[in-house]
Formats: C-alpha cells, structure tokens, sequence
C-alpha cells in the first residue's frame, strides 16, 4: 500500500512509504477488535464498588419479637435487607474488570484495526515534525494544513518528541502516543490517524524482517 508522505504544509514531498499489506491490508477481525476494546475499557475500571451486607450495618442484633403467636411474620433482626437502612443483597463487591487475551488476539485486533483506517482512507503520512519550542499554534497550523483541523486525531510517533508532544497536547481534538504503546482503542478513537514517516517506516521494516 503505497503512501505519499505530506510536509507540514499539506504538500506532497515526492517521497512515498510502502505500508505493509500483511498488516493493513486484512480482512478486518470484528470480534477481535471487541475483545481488545472489552478488555482495554475493562482496565480503566477501578472495580472499588462496594455495599454493606446485613453483617456490616449498624444496628441491633436482637430479634425484633418471638417467632410464634404474634399473628405476624418471622422477623429477625433491624439489619433485614428488607428494612430502611438494612444490609444489601448481592450487592457489588471490589473486583478487577480486567480479562485475559492472547497476544495473537491483541495484535490481530490492532492490524484489524489499521486495516479499517485503511479502508476509510483515514491514514496520513507526515514528515517528521521538528520544532524549536513547543507551539500550539504551529501543531494546529499543520492540521489546517492537512485538512483535517477539528477532527480527532491520533499523532503516532516512532520516537518520543517532547516538543511535538506538548504542542499537541492542548489542542482538543488531538492525541499523540508513541508506535511502541498504540493499542486498538486508541485507533478507533480517531478519525484520522497520522503517522509520522519514522513511525511508518519501522511498519516496513518489521514486515521485511519477518
């Protein structure tokens, strides 16, 4: 899959990137993508829920009269969980939310996940950024550029840049991660994924070496 690698300005440099179609020319896995989606949100889960059951709320453990001849029904104590201010039934408990996936499950989800950005033609490849100083302005001058200002975006970067970073760190719509961390939920977040000509080289690479 041929790629031609934009300038900060939108213009073609007249330099192209052959992206790999073992990796983004898939037929995309849905299911996977799912379960990679599923086990990522589950992870942002704290799982600290937790209610009182009627053996940890305060209140009296006497029985509330004797069991016959009153013409009523049994009752125990004031921490019934049919009472006000009783226990709860099968209330939540603290527990982890994260479930176990395979690494060829994770990695098909996220080539899945490449191929539909593919298919969308929402992939571009720009040239790697260098700024002086960090500049919001200049990052949102480069969207504008590119056409694609108040859309969400996924900066992918082959290594970290600390200008390019905080320069986009302000700006709304945009995300930067680095292509070591990029994960499936993070892709499909974006509308536009950028990658930056390293970051879309190592693709190459990686596919020539295996």
């Amino acid at each position: 899959m041929q790629v031609d690698v934009l300038n900060t300005e939108g213009k073609k440099t007249g330099r192209t990137v052959e992206l790999p179609e073992e990796i983004f020319g898939i037929e995309p896995n849905d299911h996977a993508i799912y379960l990679a989606v599923k086990q990522y949100q589950g992870a942002q889960r704290q799982g600290t829920h937790k209610v009182k059951t009627r053996m940890e709320v305060h209140g009296s453990s006497k029985k509330l009269h004797k069991q016959k001849g009153t013409g009523g029904a049994r009752k125990g104590n004031l921490r019934n969980p049919l009472y006000k201010g009783g226990g709860t039934i099968f209330g939540p408990k603290p527990h982890s939310y994260d479930i176990k996936l395979n690494r060829k499950v994770k990695d098909l989800a996220k080539m899945s996940a490449l191929a539909h950005k593919a298919k969308d033609n929402a992939i571009v490849v720009l040239e790697d950024v260098k700024m002086d100083a960090p500049k919001t302005a200049a990052f949102t001058g480069i969207l504008k550029n590119l056409n694609i200002a108040g859309k969400k975006t996924l900066v992918v970067l082959a290594e970290y840049n600390d200008n390019l970073y905080l320069s986009l760190r302000n700006v709304p719509t945009a995300n930067g991660t680095l292509l070591s961390d990029l994960n499936t939920y993070d892709i499909l977040n974006a509308n536009v994924l950028i990658l930056t000509e390293g970051a879309a080289k190592i693709f190459t690479e990686e596919s020539v070496e295996a």
